[in-house]
């Protein structure tokens, strides 16, 4: 890749119980676990993780008839219902997910499969409407909010709908900069296969290593690049979609006003519509330059007030993102700068990439100075840089040591914006404070809009018995204050079933009656993805 700037070397094989490669997960750093006491107090390590091995499995529900219909939708080599395979696809990468991966007793889906093509995934359908089996679309299965769950719900079985075989570039119209990317493409392979024609889609969230196009549409993902690049969905041009009932590919000009953009219906919808088979996507060639710059503010608030002016002024950087007190300091320590770590202060890292980027440096820099703020230079913004997709691993050694870590997001307008972290970070602490448990809450601002930006929380607290019942309180507490005080549920990491039941308080029930009668129309078996989105009393 141009600049250095994507390492290529995801392994789709996701470590079975944690994030990522599992040659690369790690031990805390030594500053990091000084700081801990300091923090959460005497931590108690848990019990070790079970082996995957050791794993204790429900027999599949798959009948021999349902087995032989599915190896003829795909072939037998496709219809994998081998226990390593169902653990593999029991559910996302969320905190709550990798507790369960813990232990000895686990749900996952009845059988694996693994669909080739557009016509094998209709196929798949058709065998799954017939015979009453709940179909759960997978990519890169990075989802943290139980959009992945293998839930049956009124059906018989389940099965996980594998979708990396559907990988690679179809085409690309280099006039008219837009590429059509097979759904279950990681984002390392479209970067790959762009690059060799000097093009870039420029989408990287921390899950770019392993998630996928489709998984990309279908949650809405917004990247690190936002603020040059813009969410994914301002990215989508076109879709093709398999459906119960039919299929639909639309996106025939960058324009119309021929009725209701319907592209606009499964971008979001986390497969309870349909499964997402191809994207088309806008791309720009690569940057030739880019730079960096790393800022320190006295808070946290004056760090927003100069993003806010960032924001509105337009043409700035392609990466912007503000750490409060908190996340500045943990992310010092992280690095060994225990001393730095325990001072106060608020930190901001830019990247520029492309055109006129000295220019758009200098006007965002005045910004930035205007309210408060004083340039450190290009090498924090470079560490962060290096180090962005590999937070998970830390999260992982967190839980190990005993660390319960978890992460959640919203997002509101600038005037609401300390109200809504305020609120948030009084929830969390409340929580665990109800249990006797002490945390520690993070928070950064990494996606911003003229009229408003995102809140992205990581909260960090000791291991008590019963964590995923703790998790679950404090959870629903954040959420009631999150709708309470004027923010999104979600603002780039979808509704899964986490969020379904504070669905209908953001959009109101009309709004949960048009996505019913969506899915009634599309899906009235109601096999695709029960209870992800829409609470399963609401799906027919």
């Amino acid at each position: 890749m141009a600049q250095g700037d994507v390492v290529v070397d995801a392994d789709p094989s996701m470590r079975w119980n944690g994030w990522g490669d599992p040659a690369k997960a790690k031990d805390l750093p030594l500053a990091v676990r000084a700081l801990l006491p300091m923090l959460l107090g005497r931590v108690r390590k848990p019990e070790p993780a079970v082996e995957v091995a050791h794993v204790q499995l429900a027999p599949s529900r798959l009948t021999d008839e349902d087995h032989a219909a599915f190896c003829t939708a795909v072939g037998p080599e496709n219809v994998d219902a081998a226990a390593e395979a169902r653990i593999r696809h029991a559910g996302g990468r969320s905190t709550p997910d990798l507790l369960r991966r813990r232990e000895v007793h686990q749900d996952a889906p009845d059988a694996v499969l693994r669909p080739a093509d557009h016509a094998e995934v209709r196929a798949c359908l058709d065998v799954a409407v017939a015979r009453g089996i709940a179909v759960i679309p997978f990519g890169g299965g990075t989802s943290v909010v139980g959009a992945l769950d293998p839930e049956r719900g009124p059906h018989h079985a389940v099965v996980s709908l594998d979708l990396r075989r559907l990988s690679g570039l179809i085409r690309l119209d280099e006039i008219s900069g837009d590429a059509v990317l097979a759904a279950g493409t990681t984002g390392p392979e479209a970067e790959a296969l762009l690059s060799a024609r000097g093009f870039e889609l420029g989408h990287f969230p921390q899950s770019f290593r392993y998630a996928t196009i489709g998984g990309f549409a279908a949650a809405r993902s917004s990247g690190q690049n936002s603020a040059g690049n813009g969410r994914f969905d301002t990215m989508v041009t076109g879709i093709r979609v398999a459906t119960p009932t039919g299929d639909i590919e639309l996106g025939r000009s960058p324009g119309s006003a021929a009725g209701p953009d319907l592209i606009r219906i499964f971008l979001g919808s986390e497969g309870i519509f349909g499964v997402i088979t191809e994207v088309r996507v806008r791309v720009h060639p690569i940057p030739r330059d880019r730079m960096f710059e790393s800022w320190s503010f006295p808070d946290f608030a004056s760090g927003a007030e100069g993003l806010r002016g960032v924001a509105q002024q337009g043409g700035g950087p392609t990466v912007i993102r503000l750490s409060d007190e908190a996340e500045t300091a943990v992310s010092l320590a992280q690095v060994g700068r225990i001393g730095k770590a325990l001072a106060k202060g608020a930190s901001v890292v830019t990247v520029y990439e492309g055109e006129d980027i000295a220019e758009r440096r200098a006007r965002t820099g005045a910004r930035l100075a205007a309210a408060g703020g004083v340039s450190a230079g290009e090498g924090p913004a470079e560490e962060w840089r290096k180090g962005r997709f590999d937070g998970p691993y830390l999260r992982d050694s967190l839980l190990d040591a005993g660390v319960f870590c978890e992460t959640l997001e919203t997002a509101t307008t600038w005037s609401n914006l300390q109200a809504l972290r305020s609120a948030v970070e009084s929830a969390l602490k409340a929580g665990f404070a109800d249990v006797g448990a002490k945390s520690y809450v993070m928070c950064h601002v990494s996606h911003i809009y003229p009229s408003g930006a995102s809140l992205y929380f990581t909260v960090l607290a000791a291991l008590r018995a019963e964590p995923l019942r703790v998790w679950d309180a404090v959870k629903a507490r954040v959420n009631d204050a999150i709708i309470g005080s004027g923010g999104t549920i979600s603002h780039h990491h979808a509704v899964g079933r986490d969020h379904a039941p504070w669905l209908r308080q953001e959009i109101g029930e009309t709004g949960i009656r048009i996505l019913s009668a969506i899915k009634r129309e599309l899906d009235p078996a109601g096999v695709l993805n029960p209870g992800a989105v829409l609470p399963l009393e609401r799906m027919h």
